[in-house]
């Protein structure tokens, strides 16, 4: 048996806000319709990705292998140049899914496909359990009962050859794929559910599929360490964390000698088991004299990201008499959330003596040491 998923992206979602189309907005670091496809491109029961796109965006996906097509002028037209696509070479099943349900489970999927097994139909949906109410004009009119009402959610599955008929017979709008295939009189199997596989419509939506795929679907969690030291030469400041402090000396080092940024940066290398600063910027290499830091971390950051993970947090601490770190940590956290793209709230920089201990407390240098955690949703 084969199995085809139709991810049908060729709407605008003007309900979303934003610059760009839903899809093309980004949650935990990616596009939204990456975290999609990529659900179906893991998922071990599915042989292939069909991606119905708007004519506007057809050069605008690249990062995972699927097939392309045109969409058409309604969500019914988008879905049937999908199904045509795919009956150049028919599966025997095929899922459509929404493109704006980027926290769609195995599981879900799997219930799905086990449905198809015994029913020429089946899709997810959730019981009604709140109260339900009729109005108008800003006031309820009459109450509903809300028994044997369902929340509809996709990807919806059917066999291909009856949904492909069934689409090619429709001739009126449909909510969904599910109302098509009734109408052509097709039995339709209700599973479970998940709460989690939310469509993204209004702009708050973005932010709760984000805690979905954050919060449900981590397969993937890295920690790495970072530890690095620089002596005092004479000099009027030093650069932690990209901020610069005024103080009676400076630290020495080939870059801005920026300590604490090191020590993070190394921590994400390591956490992806991508070596240390050095062996991306060598410090023989004549151009990294000088160089800020920032460049350093950047790189780390794009590095993490190119390997499908996302910064969780980073805790650093910096081990030093002075200069006193308090008074800088907010603008240190601010500066680190820029370069990295993450909430600052997800980064601690803090500081600690060594009890006048060992070279830092004779103040003859800074120490820093950072730990990076890493996931992938």
């Amino acid at each position: 048996m084969t199995v085809a998923a139709l991810i049908v992206a060729a709407g605008r979602g003007h309900r979303a806000g934003g610059a760009e189309p839903k899809q093309w907005q980004h949650i935990a670091g990616r596009p939204v319709i990456e975290h999609t496809l990529e659900r179906f491109a893991q998922h071990p029961r599915i042989d292939r990705i069909m991606v119905v796109l708007h004519h506007d965006d057809m050069d605008l996906l690249k990062s995972i292998d699927c097939e392309i097509t045109q969409g058409g002028a309604s969500r019914d037209a988008s879905v049937r140049n999908g199904l045509e696509a795919l009956a150049a070479n028919p599966p025997d099943k095929v899922l459509i899914h929404d493109v704006a349900r980027p926290a769609v489970s195995t599981e879900v999927i799997d219930r799905v496909l086990d449905a198809l097994q015994s029913h020429p139909a089946a899709a997810p949906a959730l019981p009604i359990s709140d109260a339900l109410w009729h109005g108008a004009n800003g006031r309820v009119t009459a109450s509903c009962a809300r028994d044997g009402l369902y929340r509809a959610q996709t990807p919806q599955g059917f066999h291909f050859d009856a949904i492909l008929k069934a689409h090619h017979a429709n001739d009126a709008p449909a909510a969904d794929d599910v109302e098509v295939a009734r109408r052509a009189g097709l039995e339709v199997a209700i599973v479970d559910g998940d709460e989690r596989n939310l469509k993204i419509t209004q702009p708050e939506d973005f932010a709760r599929a984000a805690d979905a795929l954050k919060g449900s679907h981590m397969t993937d969690i890295r920690m790495g360490n970072g530890y690095d030291v620089h002596a005092f030469e004479p000099g009027s400041e030093v650069i932690l964390c990209g901020v610069p402090i005024a103080h009676t000396a400076q630290l020495k080092g080939h870059s801005d000698a920026d300590v604490a940024m090191h020590a993070i940066t190394d921590a994400l290398y390591g956490a992806i088991a991508e070596g240390d600063i050095g062996r991306h910027f060598p410090p023989s290499d004549p151009q990294w004299k000088d160089a800020a830091s920032a460049v350093f971390l950047s790189h780390a950051a794009e590095l993490v990201r190119a390997q499908g993970f996302e910064i969780g947090n980073i805790d650093c601490t910096i081990v030093c008499e002075m200069p006193k770190i308090g008074p800088h940590a907010a603008a240190m956290q601010a500066n680190l959330a820029k370069i990295i793209d993450i909430e600052p709230t997800r980064i601690s920089v803090k500081a600690t003596t060594s009890e006048r201990l060992g070279f830092t407390g004779r103040q003859e240098g800074i120490a820093a040491m950072a730990t990076a955690a890493l996931y992938k949703s």
